[in-house]
């Protein structure tokens, strides 16, 4: 398998605290990544080492054979890498298919300009509706954004990622602060996504039983040092994974 996206002694210390350290992991394209570990075991710090939110304080960072480690996010995301939040980051007073729509226009290349032909934006909105579509929330174009349930406005922020047809989708913590109800939705999404084939996933979840099913392999981390990498099965046969990590997490 050809790799997409690999780190090299991945490292970034703050003050005396070191909070990634030394992470060296290759990731195959169209790929299904996840990552786990107990809470500060660095996991969001990693992430935003990978989407150049934060700059390393050594190891390299290389996207198809090209080294992107001192590149700004919005370079990253122009280059193939798309990243989500914990918290959702969407236009809150602006309709949901004008959301994609803005994600699809970034894309072309082309922003807001006030003589430009109306059909051009026709084409822009049937492109977001079919991104729409792919993530459940068609029906709900019309809607303001601030208006939908947390769940949903998941589902827009991905589909806003999408829209920018980036590579390499980072998700961080999808379904954090959905309620029950919500998740299977998320889930849903994420493994159409999934099946389409032509996109690398990488993703922080505590949910186990999400990783195991849709996961090609896992990493974990453990004081910010990758403890194992391996497919579900291998990891959750590791001794060494259990005892730092998974045995206090069917604690929970």
């Amino acid at each position: 398998m050809t790799t997409l996206i690999e780190t090299k002694d991945l490292t970034i210390t703050f003050g005396g605290h070191t909070a990634v350290d030394k992470v060296t992991i290759s990731v195959p394209r169209n790929h299904f990544k996840s990552i786990i570990g107990p809470n500060g075991a660095g996991k969001t710090t990693f992430f935003n080492l990978l989407s150049g939110q934060l700059m390393p304080s050594s190891g390299s960072i290389h996207l198809n054979g090209k080294d992107i480690t001192k590149y700004s996010p919005t370079k990253r995301t122009r280059e193939g890498i798309g990243r989500s939040f914990q918290i959702t980051n969407v236009f809150p007073n602006l309709t949901v298919l004008e959301n994609v729509r803005l994600a699809v226009q970034s894309q072309a290349g082309n922003r807001y300009r006030m003589f430009s032909h109306f059909k051009r934006f026709e084409e822009y909105e049937a492109k977001g509706i079919e991104w729409l579509r792919l993530v459940l929330l068609e029906d709900k174009k019309d809607s303001i954004a601030k208006n939908l349930a947390h769940g949903e406005k998941r589902k827009l922020e991905i589909a806003m990622l999408l829209a920018l047809e980036t590579e390499i989708l980072l998700l961080d913590e999808p379904t954090a602060g959905m309620s029950l109800e919500e998740v299977p939705a998320i889930l849903e999404v994420i493994r159409k996504i999934k099946e389409q084939g032509n996109r690398t996933i990488i993703l922080i979840e505590h949910k186990m039983d999400m990783i195991l099913d849709l996961s090609d392999s896992v990493m974990v981390l453990f004081n910010g040092r990758l403890l194992a990498d391996g497919t579900p099965e291998e990891i959750m046969q590791n001794e060494l994974v259990q005892s730092a990590y998974l045995g206090g997490l069917y604690d929970e």
